[in-house]
């Protein structure tokens, strides 16, 4: 793998669609890739994968999505559908009608919306580290603790206004305890950009918006389950995280899915194993 460029010299995008303004950070000439974070991080977490997509002739879009990052945050639209318009419609006016995604965590929950809304435009779709709201089943929330170390923040996220009365002036504590305990390599994440990120005006609210939105994310991913995913899926999960979850979860629901599970790794992928991770991602996205 090729990996000269430098993610430093990323071009930085404002793009406003509709209410919100979003960032988006690009590295590279070629074929585009969008590439989604998770929660609680920002495009900073492709740092590594965008170097390496550059260097083999990709162009790598890393976008904060609506109410994360640099993007702006506003009061409503954080269910999948609306966020994967925003995305789609961000591509577009990049000058991309057809592009390759890749969604970590909540950017997989946003990703697999993008897929299933706009088949035409989305190629090739890599998932990573999540499970999704309305294809896979609930959990208990009788858990082991050491299952609920990773579920616990799906009740919490959700309840109106006391997340926020608890977390205010605590930001730094309550990002650190998730990173802490959901990171197997913690010394690789860039810990202290998400708690900058997360602990500015409107950070926590936004951010935990996301979860508010389940319950409609659910309600629009029953009517896309009837919809199998046409194009080529990767699936891939970590061995000290979700493991083959994102596999089981969309098994169901892709014509072409392959992936497996990287070894040695904690849920922050892209930061704890980029190098094993683009040994799975650059044949994938190669075949288009």
């Amino acid at each position: 793998m090729k990996t000269e460029l430098q993610a430093e010299s990323a071009q930085h995008c404002y793009i406003r669609i509709d209410d919100a303004r979003l960032h988006c950070a690009i590295l590279g000439d070629g074929r585009p890739v969008l590439l989604i974070p998770g929660w609680p991080q920002t495009w900073y977490a492709w740092r590594h994968i965008m170097q390496v997509l550059a260097a083999n002739g990709f162009e790598a879009i890393a976008v904060d999505p609506v109410g994360t990052g640099s993007s702006s945050r506003p009061d409503a639209g954080y269910d999948t559908g609306a966020a994967a318009s925003k995305l789609h419609r961000l591509m577009q006016a990049l000058g991309h009608e057809r592009y390759q995604v890749v969604g970590h965590d909540v950017g997989m929950w946003v990703g697999y919306a993008l897929a299933s809304d706009y088949p035409d435009a989305v190629s090739r779709l890599a998932l990573t580290e999540a499970v999704i709201p309305g294809l896979a089943s609930a959990p208990t929330i009788f858990a082991s603790p050491a299952e609920n170390i990773f579920l616990w923040h799906f009740m919490f996220n959700q309840v109106r206004d006391l997340p926020e009365f608890l977390i205010a002036g605590r930001e730094k504590g309550y990002l650190e305890f998730i990173f802490d305990n959901w990171a197997h390599r913690r010394d690789r994440v860039a810990v202290d950009v998400y708690v900058q990120a997360y602990a500015s005006p409107g950070g926590i609210r936004s951010g935990l918006s996301y979860y508010r939105a389940i319950p409609e994310t659910i309600r629009q991913n029953v009517e896309r389950a009837k919809r199998p995913l046409s194009m080529p899926v990767l699936a891939l999960g970590a061995d000290c995280a979700t493991a083959d979850a994102p596999m089981s979860t969309l098994g169901p629901h892709a014509a072409d899915l392959r992936g497996g599970i990287i070894a040695d790794c904690g849920h922050f992928i892209m930061e704890e194993c980029s190098n094993e991770f683009c040994t799975e991602l650059l044949p994938f996205l190669r075949e288009a």
